[in-house]
């Protein structure tokens, strides 16, 4: 018996609010362009990214009134609860699963919630009262492969155990009118809210095994990107351009990684990556030596939603897995700390 973890089922879900990119161009100037001055110079960006649309767990009026803690934290919890109940169905449903579900893993880090999101949904989804929940915060948006990673060792140590991984990010509720700062701008032509659920089981299950995981974290990399927490919320934080970070590290990181899988670069068939955006896209191409173009799903995803920080990756994954997976493809994210974190995935036909 193969004691790997499979991915039994996968499913993606949005708030009901879509924002087309151009709309949100338009709140922001009207927002910020007096007090700000170098607003329209930056206000390429929203056109740079690559976005069309995306989606909010509030109206767009919503985001136009200044928020504090209270209101943001509340916004969350009546979103989150409501995405997370409806991406987990869907999973749940295609695994052909009710109640059986044994552990539960959910990485977040828009929002913070104790009791935490899994204990105040798992009366209404019907969880057992054994259940194993494991919440973890802070991976931003490296935490779809990251916590892909949790969850497959979680099944593998207790093979036909069904773990669940919900990968939920409401990135909207951090929008600041008083952060008059070009990472805020940036910030705001990027992120969408979204949400993924992954079942895993090892023993049995799927046709594509999480083969092996690694990560690398950088030395003096904490300002990269991360948050600020003030009175007001979190603030985003951007002191160094990704683009640039990617073309430079990306590649040797990825190599180190699957040194330790025991794999070199050729012995990947297919790079399933999360997208920040249009810039980032390219650069990951140039470092991963891939022919510009070759990020197609990751294109079409950020075009379509935008960048949700951590369930965004699934959502390429989704779209890879409609396609028909070739026999080995590398997942790959990166995120606070400053950290590339690499899945193998084993197909077979």
């Amino acid at each position: 018996m193969n004691n790997t973890a499979a991915l039994v089922s996968l499913a993606t879900s949005v708030p009901p609010y879509q924002f087309r990119q151009k709309q949100i161009l338009e709140c922001a100037r009207d927002l910020l362009s007096d007090r700000y001055p170098q607003f329209e110079t930056l206000a390429s960006l929203f056109a740079n990214t690559g976005i069309r649309n995306r989606y909010g767990v509030k109206p767009i009026e919503w985001y136009l009134e200044q928020r504090g803690w209270p209101e943001r934290t509340q916004a969350f919890l009546e979103g989150a609860e409501i995405l997370f109940i409806d991406v987990v169905q869907q999973a749940l449903a295609r695994a052909d699963l009710a109640d059986e579900i044994d552990t539960v893993v959910t990485v977040c880090s828009t929002g913070i919630a104790t009791p935490t999101l899994d204990a105040r949904i798992a009366g209404k989804l019907g969880f057992r009262a054994d259940i194993s929940r494991v919440p973890v915060f802070g991976l931003g948006c490296a935490g779809g492969v990251s916590g892909l990673s949790i969850a497959s060792r979680l099944a593998q140590a207790r093979p036909g155990t069904n773990v669940l991984f919900v990968a939920l990010e409401l990135c909207t509720l951090a929008v600041r009118h008083d952060e008059l700062t070009k990472a805020n701008i940036v910030a705001a032509s990027l992120f969408g809210d979204g949400a993924a659920a992954v079942v895993l089981r090892a023993g049995d299950g799927g046709a594509t095994r999480i083969e092996s995981s690694g990560e690398k974290l950088w030395p003096d990399t904490l300002d990269i990107m991360g948050w600020s927490v003030d009175p007001e919320g979190f603030g985003v934080i951007f002191q160094r351009t990704i683009p640039d970070f990617v073309n430079e590290n990306m590649g040797p990181a990825v190599r180190e990684i699957l040194a330790r899988m025991q794999l070199e670069h050729d012995d990947v068939d297919r790079f399933i990556c999360h997208p920040g955006g249009t810039k980032v896209i390219l650069a990951l191409e140039r470092a991963l030596s891939l022919g510009q173009g070759t990020l197609d799903h990751e294109r079409e995803v950020i075009a379509d939603y935008g960048n949700m920080s951590a369930p965004t990756v699934l959502f390429v994954l989704e779209r890879a897995l409609a396609q028909g997976l070739p026999s080995r493809s590398l997942m790959t994210a990166l995120g606070p700390g400053f950290t590339a974190s690499c899945v193998s995935l084993r197909h077979a036909a």
